[in-house]
């Protein structure tokens, strides 16, 4: 298995299908036009099984479709049959806002799509409206509901707690998981990639999200073996399990164990890294899989990366690029690199 210089192992591959989104939420995509990777540039779904088997080769086990909105990408269920199939590959999961998955839900189960999380930030009509820019609450909480009764376990649901604009519905996300029998995480609002509207008064903590579910509900047990898993676990007394992601407040950058691929092949070691390595051109001139895991290898062998810490020592902290340095480099886009 290759690992960085901190001993950090390669074991997790978050592959981003496609740069496009048919959301537009306040913290990830909140300007008014947008820099698009040019299409002749996106992976097709043999590329990225090829990209895939050069992770595997290094000891990757799970790997989690991203974009972009996935379900944009067309016959998505096709690169899940191929993912399942190949040698060493565990686990293939899938990250969405949940628009389309009323629809895809069935075929994306039958080839084999081991688990789903949805996003959800709003039970509100109208707050779903002003975070997406789009009417389409109604969709997401159908495609969660047909994920559920498509038969995927451990189905669970995100959400970017922000204050003054959702932290007030935090206790109604969390009764709501548990009417879907969902797990629900809720994640500090980071400065990454397109939040260029971030701000620390901003923030909700961690540890604010467990002590008011505290008021509510009672002792939130921790929960053991995190391992290099994002989420902090807890349980209440009912039986309830929640997670928090404390990125923000609490990085946990030292059992980070995370790859990240852009729609068009590009290697990102870290969610904050500004500069990535180029996969699509060695792959399109003829280069196999071991010469692909060699590329691999060698850039994570090198890797350094702790962007979170690195952040959080920051005291005049503010968005971590603007505007137009994304559109100069749209891979630094979160929405780009899976975030």
């Amino acid at each position: 298995m290759a690992r960085d210089v901190f001993d950090r192992p390669l074991g997790n591959l978050r592959l981003s299908v496609t740069d496009r989104c048919n959301l537009r939420c306040a913290y990830c995509m909140p300007e008014t036009d947008y820099v698009w990777l040019p299409r002749r540039d996106v992976l097709t779904f043999e590329e990225l099984d090829t990209v895939v088997a050069a992770f595997v080769s290094l000891g990757v086990e799970r790997v989690r479709l991203t974009g972009g909105e996935p379900l944009l990408r067309r016959d998505l269920s096709e690169l899940v049959g191929l993912l399942v199939r190949r040698p060493g590959v565990r686990e293939v999961a899938l990250t969405t806002n949940g628009i389309l998955l009323r629809e895809q839900a069935p075929a994306l189960r039958a080839a084999g799509l081991h688990r789903v999380t949805v996003s959800l930030d709003t039970l509100q009509p109208e707050r779903f409206r002003t975070l997406t820019r789009r009417d389409d609450l109604r969709r997401v909480l159908e495609g969660i509901a047909a994920a559920r009764d498509a038969g995927f376990a451990g189905l669970k649901l995100d959400t970017v707690v922000m204050r003054g604009t959702n932290d007030d519905e935090v206790l109604d996300l969390l009764e709501f998981a548990k009417s879907q029998c969902a797990e629900i995480r809720f994640i500090e609002y980071m400065d990454v990639g397109g939040a260029t509207q971030w701000s620390r008064e901003r923030v909700v903590s961690g540890a604010e999200i467990v002590a008011r579910i505290q008021q509510r509900y009672g002792f939130a047990t921790p929960l053991p073996e995190r391992g290099s898993a994002p989420a902090e676990r807890f349980r209440l007394p009912d039986g309830t399990v929640f997670g928090v992601i404390a990125s923000t407040t609490a990085p946990f950058c030292g059992a980070c164990d995370r790859s990240r691929v852009t729609a068009d092949g590009h290697l990102y070691t870290c969610l904050y890294a500004t500069q990535g390595l180029d996969l699509r051109a060695p792959l399109r001139a003829g280069a196999s899989v071991a010469d692909l895991a060699a590329l691999v290898g060698a850039q994570w062998a090198g890797r350094r990366d702790r962007g979170a810490e690195d952040r959080l020592r920051i005291r005049d902290r503010a968005a971590l690029v603007s505007a137009d340095t994304l559109r100069q480099n749209p891979r630094l886009e979160m929405h780009t690199r899976g975030g």
